[in-house]
């Protein structure tokens, strides 16, 4: 048996998991993403709370913790967030640097929510580029999910 399979399964390093999983969509830099969302996209941030709370949050942005997202975003779930209202809505998924929302994407296409895509560079590339980040304190106690 070769090393690269075990019971069946291929192993891949989290690398070429990536390149994998990021070739099944097109991937959208900030700018895109701000216009996703003045057209109706809903913004996504899966970053962990000691993170949004160093550096902000972006206005809009629907807070759900990577654990919690497809249970949150499902249309047909019991336990959806108010927003996930069809399996049409475009999605942004938003992380610190744009790895782990790769991966979160792959995860919510399974569920059918073909027009999910993630932000290039993450919430870094957001605030580099100059966009709207929210660092008021209230904005962060009234957004805490």
């Amino acid at each position: 048996m070769s090393d690269d399979a075990v019971d069946g399964a291929e192993r891949v390093g989290i690398d070429e998991l990536l390149e994998r999983v990021r070739a099944g969509y097109d991937r959208i830099g900030p700018q895109e993403a701000a216009d996703a969302a003045s057209d109706g996209a809903l913004l996504v941030d899966i970053r962990y709370a000691a993170l949004r709370e160093k550096d902000g949050l972006i206005p809009g942005a629907l807070i759900v913790e990577r654990n919690e997202l497809e249970w949150r975003l499902d249309p047909r779930g019991s336990h959806r967030a108010a927003e996930a209202v069809s399996h049409d809505l475009r999605i942004v998924v938003i992380c610190d640097e744009g790895y782990a929302s790769s991966l979160a994407v792959a995860s919510l296409r399974q569920l059918g929510l073909h027009r999910a895509t993630d932000l290039i560079g993450g919430f870094q590339a957001w605030r580099a580029r100059g966009l709207p980040v929210d660092v008021r304190p209230e904005a962060l106690e009234q957004r805490s999910p």
